[in-house]
């Protein structure tokens, strides 16, 4: 849900610099709600440690599993050596469950690496594309922003060549 959040202000943060006016003897320029457009990033910062917590939540659901699994072949192995006992052929049920406990562990090791390996690619992933995100809405403001103050600086350049030029010239003397 978070990621959608993210999506969805990154998204509305490009919407805003798309659709922005340009000034009339400006096309190339955009003008775009500053305040507006830092709102929105500020709310992306705030998202970040959401995702980052939810991939935190899968590693620690992967070790819980892990955990749990490692106990459960355990209790198997123990159940199974004080039943062996109390058999007449206890060597057998032994080894039986050994080799079952010992295949349980395994399975579960397995299954283990598997979780971590998708959940360290999904953390990934999803890292890679919020950094990807950022950098590219960080750009286009960059951008908006360096348009905006060189177009602002040639307005005021204007301004001031017409000021001087319409100011009446002092006699010397």
């Amino acid at each position: 849900m978070a990621t959608n959040d993210v999506n969805r202000l990154l998204e509305m943060i490009y919407r805003q610099i798309e659709d922005a006016r340009s000034p009339a003897l400006k096309p190339n320029l955009s003008m775009v709600e500053r305040t507006e457009i830092l709102d929105m990033l500020d709310e992306v910062r705030e998202q970040l440690p959401v995702e980052l917590k939810r991939a935190q939540e899968l590693l620690t659901a992967r070790d819980k599993f892990v955990d749990e699994t490692k106990r459960e072949a355990e209790r198997i192995l123990r159940q199974a050596e004080l039943e062996a006992q109390s058999k007449v052929s206890e060597t057998e049920i032994i080894y039986a469950a050994r080799e079952k406990a010992h295949q349980i562990v395994a399975d579960a090791e397995a299954r283990s690496e598997q979780l971590c390996r998708v959940a360290n690619e999904y953390a990934e992933d999803v890292l890679s594309r919020m950094e990807e995100s950022v950098k590219a809405a960080l750009s286009e403001t960059q951008q908006s922003s360096a348009n905006f103050r060189a177009a602002s600086s040639a307005k005021m350049k204007e301004q001031r060549e017409k000021l001087d030029a319409s100011a009446p010239v002092e006699p010397e003397g």
